[in-house]
């Protein structure tokens, strides 16, 4: 063989075994991101990772400071759980062994990254191609936007009400793992992109502004309330769909409970105005309409405190002020007085009428007024009082001492023979007058021999009830009759005649009964 063609053999041969060698030294730092090829997606400064049967082999630097990776600690099945929230494409495991490349999208349209899965043997490299060609300053920047994306994505998916995002042709274009749960609670499936949660009828509500919608759940039919934020941004409209079942429960029960009050209100023959912390009629009912000839419509507007005591003046439902350039000065004191509770007046009107006023003090700085008609009480007061002072002065005519004691035994009524004969005024005293008191000046005025202690039981109800004479004798030496009788109600009326004079061995005067 010619020395040349051997020659080129030996060199064929060299060149050959140079570049298997070259390709055996660089085959490693390839598969790590290393390789001196150019190539964007081996660069340092990328997201790249490289697994080995589903260890993670080696991993960027960016890579490494983004996702809280380390090679030889985590694993495909950890590395998956960081990145699944964006990509939730990514499958369960590497396909090891199946040569080729598998593009998987992002979750949201808006995020443009994708992840670029390359199969070469056992080795499974994964690079994300939005951080192609960038140099550090930009690396340090997306780094920080990462962060703020993954601190941003945290408060979204574990904020407790659902919110979500539709554009310009209604379509659900993003929306938080509440919503997600909200859906699936409402309508049994997985959300979908052109049928929102809610139905929003009210277009401008829709754009700009608040509603309230119920719910019924497809589970257990129970009917949620929520209220429907909307912000609309752009050609995007952001919902927040707040839960208000506890303040729906609050309110229903206020607007019965106020229910109530006013049905207990209207039955009221009193006269009641609420004032709030403000000074405005917030509250009234039927009879303060009668009381105060106030028309409804005038209470209906809310008038202040001072113009509703205005107008009550004006329909002379109030005492005329003698001094009308003092009556604000005098309202002003009479709202004060009501704030402490101290208001109480009795109005004598120009009609005839009694009214009894009364102002008292309400939570959160409001002030109520009652006007109450005592014409009625009123009168039958004076009449009763007019009937006692004719029964006195009928009384007083007699020459008979008198006194009643009640069934308690306390003194009730005499008359001036009874304050002339004994020396007593009760009407005076600062205590009631029992009879253990009477009887005891009784004695202190007589000799011994009448029979007190059986007058004293008569009077408590103690043994019998028949009428029944006692004589007693007086220190002068008059001779006194006295008659002990029931009446009405269980009390007692004591009669007293004094006789003539008679001498100290004289027989006591024939006693007519005796009580058992």
């Amino acid at each position: 063989m010619p020395f040349w063609d051997i020659a080129a053999i030996v060199a064929a041969a060299g060149l050959s075994a140079g570049a298997a060698m070259l390709w055996i030294s660089r085959a490693p730092q390839f598969f790590a991101g290393h390789s001196k090829q150019g190539s964007a997606e081996m660069r340092p400064d990328g997201i790249s990772f490289l697994f080995d049967q589903g260890d993670l082999h080696h991993a960027s630097e960016t890579a490494q400071q983004l996702y809280q990776v380390a090679p030889g600690q985590d694993d495909w099945q950890t590395w998956r759980e960081r990145m699944l929230n964006r990509f939730p494409g990514l499958p369960e495991r590497p396909h090891a062994n199946q040569p080729g490349s598998v593009t998987i999208q992002a979750r949201h349209a808006e995020d443009i990254a994708t992840l670029k899965l390359t199969q070469r043997g056992q080795y499974t490299q994964v690079h994300m191609s939005d951080d192609r060609m960038i140099d550090a300053a930009q690396s340090q920047k997306l780094r920080a936007l990462h962060r703020e994306l993954a601190d941003l994505r945290r408060a979204s998916d574990t904020t407790p009400h659902a919110v979500w995002q539709v554009d310009a042709q209604g379509r659900v274009t993003w929306y938080n793992a509440a919503y997600e749960d909200l859906y699936d609670r409402l309508h049994n499936t997985a959300p979908q992109a052109t049928k929102p949660v809610f139905e929003v009828t009210d277009t401008q509500n829709e754009k700009t502004g608040r509603q309230r919608v119920s719910t019924q759940s497809s589970i257990d039919g129970k009917t949620d309330w929520y209220d429907l934020n909307a912000i609309t941004v752009g050609d995007i409209t952001i919902f927040h769909a707040v839960d208000v079942n506890a303040v729906v429960k609050s309110e229903v029960a206020q607007r019965n409970f106020v229910q109530t009050l006013a049905k207990t209100f209207a039955q009221l023959s009193i006269g009641l105005a609420i004032f709030d912390r403000n000074g405005q009629l917030a509250l009234f009912n039927p009879a303060l309409i009668d009381l105060t000839d106030l028309p409804a419509d005038f209470l209906s507007g809310r008038p202040t405190l001072l113009s509703f005591f205005d107008r009550m003046r004006e329909n002379r439902r109030m005492p005329e002020p003698k001094n009308y350039h003092s009556w604000r000065q005098e309202i002003s004191e009479v709202i004060a007085a009501a704030t402490d509770g101290r208001y109480q007046e009795t109005w004598t009107l120009e009609t005839g009428q009694t009214y009894r006023v009364r102002g008292r003090p309400h939570p959160d700085g409001a002030i109520a007024f009652l006007i109450e008609d005592i014409s009625a009480e009123v009168s039958l007061t004076r009449n009763f009082r007019a009937e006692l002072e004719l029964g006195q002065s009928l009384m007083d005519t007699f020459d008979e001492a008198l006194v009643v004691f009640s069934s308690t035994g306390v003194l009730t009524f005499c008359n001036a023979a009874y304050r002339d004969l004994w020396g007593l005024d009760p009407d005076n005293s600062f205590a009631d007058v029992t009879i253990l008191d009477s009887v005891q000046e009784w004695k202190r005025q007589c000799k011994p021999g009448a029979r007190w202690a059986a007058l004293t039981d008569f009077v408590r109800n103690i043994g019998d009830r028949k009428s029944w004479d006692m004589p007693a004798m007086l220190d002068d030496g008059a001779a006194l009759a006295c008659t002990v009788s029931r009446i009405a109600s269980g009390a007692t009326v004591i009669r007293f005649v004094k006789t003539e004079h008679v001498a100290a061995k004289s027989s006591a005067p024939k006693q007519v009964s005796r009580p058992s």
